[in-house]
């Protein structure tokens, strides 16, 4: 008996070849749509979702097969929606999209599947899922390298990768534009979504200004002095070097965010340098931990570390403090890394799991940590 497929169909190439691919290959497909958005129905409004339900319903059609629509708004203002808001308030830059895939896509929808009698849950993410018997699934880099989106599901669990299928994890994404093309599919030549899923062409800070109202307060330098107000901490991230609002005093000097005092209010700021100890660091420590592979307590490992989606991996020394929480100490000295971003951990091109940047604990300057001169 071939294994029964629900592909989460997004109204995007990557979904539709996806399930275009499962076909070909035998297995019993059926799609579904995430209503995330109470707009999606509006296909005047400027809700992105609105289009992406009606292609996704286009595709299936196409395909010939079963497609099913899943309310899930306030599941998803709950669980993703929420905590990012209430992040950005608390000061930190939470990734909603991480949040996504372990809540909602391998989380709630995949209970959905178990539901409804389907064996596994399949995504158009760019990355690969490799199982021989007996062992347990590792998640490992897509390989078309410029889409590999293995860094976005660094907090799903084991158990939510045993029942993942990643169809186009062999395939690079100007191949799934020729197979679209070949499936006839309707989307063949739609543009990529860019930015969070459900904001389409807003801006975050005009989406954050829905939930939290403005707290003007004092802009100062990393050395304490007054250069200016904002208007509200939420609307600023660290590294963010336009739109703050205050004029850099030479051509070749730019002020940069290092750094909020939530206690005071302040947005700290300090010209682009990379000896500004506010903006680079080496040593950090990352909480809420998830582990694909788990890595033992009290023990330094040398692996390797994405700081950032788009960033290369790089060889870091993880040490566990606790069960939940750990150290790091990069190669190279990084910036801005963010608390409340997520640091994903590899073992060559296979996924470890990850961590978040704590705001407890910016990244030290001091070049000793570093790792090429550590002890």
């Amino acid at each position: 008996m071939s294994e029964k497929v629900l592909v989460a169909l997004s109204g995007g190439v990557d979904s539709a070849v996806s399930a275009a691919l499962l076909i070909e290959n035998g297995y019993d497909v059926s799609g579904v749509y995430v209503r995330t958005w109470e707009y999606e129905d509006d296909l005047l409004g400027d809700c992105p979702g609105a289009q992406d339900l009606k292609d996704a319903k286009l595709v299936a059609r196409t395909l010939g097969i079963s497609f099913s629509v899943v309310n899930f708004i306030d599941f998803y203002q709950q669980n993703v929606v929420m905590p990012m808001v209430q992040g950005y308030k608390a000061g930190i830059t939470p990734n909603p999209d991480i949040l996504c895939n372990r809540v909602m896509k391998f989380g709630a929808l995949l209970e959905y599947a178990d539901e409804n009698g389907y064996d596994c849950l399949a995504t158009g993410h760019y990355c690969l899922r490799k199982k021989t018997s007996g062992t347990k699934a590792e998640l490992w880099e897509g390989s078309d390298k410029n889409k590999d989106q293995s860094y976005f599901l660094a907090k799903i669990s084991q158990e939510q990768l045993e029942k993942a299928r990643f169809p186009l994890g062999e395939i690079e994404k100007k191949e799934v534009r020729n197979l679209a093309r070949r499936y006839n599919l309707p989307v063949a030549d739609k543009k990529d979504s860019q930015g969070i899923c459900f904001l389409g062409k807003v801006k975050i800070s005009d989406f954050l200004s829905n939930f939290l109202e403005d707290q003007p307060g004092d802009i100062v330098t990393s050395e304490g002095h007054l250069v200016g107000r904002h208007s509200g901490l939420h609307k600023f991230t660290l590294g963010q070097r336009r739109g703050i609002g205050v004029p850099s005093n030479q051509d070749y000097e730019n002020f940069v965010v290092t750094g909020k005092n939530q206690k005071e209010n302040q947005l700290i700021v300090a010209f682009e340098s990379p000896n500004e100890p506010t903006l680079w660091g080496y040593q950090y420590e990352v909480d809420s931990l998830s582990f694909l592979s788990e890595l033992p307590m009290n023990e330094t490992r040398e692996i390797l570390g994405k700081a950032r989606y788009r960033d290369p991996s790089v060889q870091i020394q993880f040490k566990r403090l606790k069960s939940d929480t750990a150290e790091v100490i990069f190669e190279k000295s990084q910036r801005a890394l963010t608390p409340g971003q997520v640091l994903a951990f590899y073992e060559g091109e296979r996924l470890l799991g990850g961590g978040t940047y704590s705001p407890s604990a910016l990244g030290r300057a001091d070049q000793s940590y570093a790792l090429d001169n550590s002890a």
